[in-house]
């Protein structure tokens, strides 16, 4: 224990260590804030960069960018509806309409104090329960993750008030977009018209900054008359009441995130849905009704998408298996620097797990410093005139775009995209199951495929395979009951017995 201690501790003794994490907190923040400059672009450019240094100095980097760029899409999400990073999708639907009312400053706040509670716990997970998490987690076989898909499909429904239909009906519409390109298993062209640009799939990126970035600025033409918002940033720190308040409930997102950031193939995306979708069921009277602002919304996706952090890390260290995009790529960084992530690595070199442990623990403090920092700069965005502020957002929207492959067809897209998601607003679409749908599809169609293998081709035995083993049962059971509980039927029900209570 003392010699894990003391591992722990480098990070935190050493100077140029020390420096290193803050640093790539800082710039973590900043990046994930950009829409289109990604965690898992930050980290692949960094390994260029880092891969003749000291393995301890470019663990501690890319530890900081990891942990600040998961955070750092809050920040546009809150300001104008542009989401940073797709975990973030959930903190735009009730960060921008605060925003919208002046009260971004205290937004950021709540979400960055919730981040830094979910850090911490998928942290402690990492150093008390890696061996237990990733026991559980190599048990999901591929029927299970298209389970965790199609519930995620059914959980993008909620996001559209009340219209379940109009949130499957843009789900769907998300993994029609998704399964554009060549097939992964047989490598034909799936919507593709013969034409070699759609060969290589749609890039999410554009699509969601089409649907979140050009769209709002769309929208907001209809508004170009009215005055800016003038935010109250007079309070950034949280208040204690609403610190307390909502811990319990950031508790669980925290353990729902951590979870779901152990799955591999996963990470924050889906922890982040599944929690929100936690606070809008177990949040009996909010202050605000979800979708306009309420806080619950804010706190249980951020904490969710930090937690996952540590989840992520878990199959990672102990099984080789990569959490989410960000842990493959570092697990390539480990290779460069002659170690081999998997089950002999906390044997074989336990300093390096209590070393990641610890600059993880680092870049968590360091988020609370700078997360609660420059605020007051990044609000005067939105305090910006529209007429100057909408050109502002289309051209970075666009630059953000070009960025991800140097392709100006991408910009096209993310035009096309915009013109889509204003119309979906018009009519009452949600464009964020849109943007799930996309990231979800191609998960649900491999695994799909994978199952389908597994059980040689049989219907039957495909289908009994979701219900012969335990965790396919249950995900089953909680599929049905989520589709179940969308029907007059069940209202019906729940009418009944609510008379029969009174």
């Amino acid at each position: 224990m003392v010699e894990a201690l003391g591992h722990f501790a480098i990070v935190w003794l050493d100077p140029w260590l020390l420096f290193l994490t803050a640093a790539g907190t800082l710039a973590g923040i900043y990046v994930g804030a950009i829409p289109g400059l990604s965690v898992t672009m930050a980290t692949s450019i960094l390994i260029s960069f880092t891969f003749k240094w000291p393995v301890n100095d470019a663990l501690a980097l890319i530890a900081g960018v990891f942990m600040g760029g998961v955070y750092g899409g809050s920040r546009t999400a809150i300001l104008l509806n542009i989401p940073g990073a797709p975990s973030a999708i959930a903190t735009a639907i009730e960060g921008y309409p605060l925003a919208r009312r002046g009260e971004a400053g205290e937004a950021i706040g709540l979400t960055t104090v919730m981040s830094v509670i979910g850090g911490f716990v998928g942290i402690l997970a990492l150093a008390m329960f890696a061996p237990v998490i990733s026991d559980f987690a190599i048990m999901f076989q591929s029927r299970d993750y298209l389970l965790l898909g199609l519930i995620g499909i059914l959980l993008v429904g909620t996001l559209s008030g009340e219209s379940f239909a109009k949130g499957v009906f843009a789900g769907a519409l998300g993994v029609l977009i998704g399964m554009v390109g060549l097939d992964p298993m047989t490598a034909e062209g799936r919507f593709t018209f013969d034409t070699i640009t759609l060969m290589g799939g749609i890039p999410y990126v554009a699509a969601m900054i089409g649907f979140f970035g050009v769209s709002e600025a769309l929208v907001q033409l209809h508004n170009l008359d009215l005055p800016a918002v003038r935010q109250k940033i007079d309070r950034i720190i949280p208040r204690m009441a609403d610190v307390k308040k909502h811990f319990w409930l950031a508790m669980r997102a925290s353990g729902i995130g951590t979870v779901i950031g152990a799955l591999p193939g996963t990470g924050g995306d889906i922890a982040a849905l599944l929690a929100y979708d936690h606070a809008k069921r177990s949040t009996k009277d909010p202050e605000v009704p979800f979708g306009e602002g309420a806080k619950e919304g804010l706190v249980a996706p951020e904490a969710a998408n930090n937690a996952a952090v540590g989840g992520a890390f878990i199959p990672m260290l102990t099984l080789g298996i990569p959490g989410d995009a960000v842990t493959a790529v570092i697990i390539g960084a480990l290779f460069i620097h002659g170690l081999k992530p998997g089950p002999l690595l906390l044997t074989e070199t336990p300093h390096l797990f209590w070393f990641v442990v610890g600059s993880l623990t680092l870049a968590n403090v360091c988020l609370l410093i700078f997360g609660l920092t420059g605020i007051k700069v990044f609000t005067k965005i939105v305090e910006c005139p529209r007429a100057i502020l909408i050109p502002l957002i289309i051209v970075l929207s666009a630059v953000g775009t070009y960025a991800i492959q140097n392709n100006p067809v991408d910009i096209y897209w993310m035009l096309l995209f915009g013109v889509i998601g204003y119309f979906m607003k018009t009519y009452g679409f949600q464009v964020g199951p849109v943007i799930l749908g996309v990231i979800l599809g191609p998960m649900m169609d491999s695994n799909y495929r994978r199952a389908m293998m597994g059980a040689r081709g049989d219907v039957g035995t495909f289908l009994w395979n979701f219900v012969s083993h335990p965790i396919s049962l249950a995900l089953t059971l909680g599929f049905l009951a989520m589709l179940l509980s969308q029907t007059p039927l069940w209202r019906l029900a729940l009418k009944k017995v609510r008379r029969r209570g009174a």
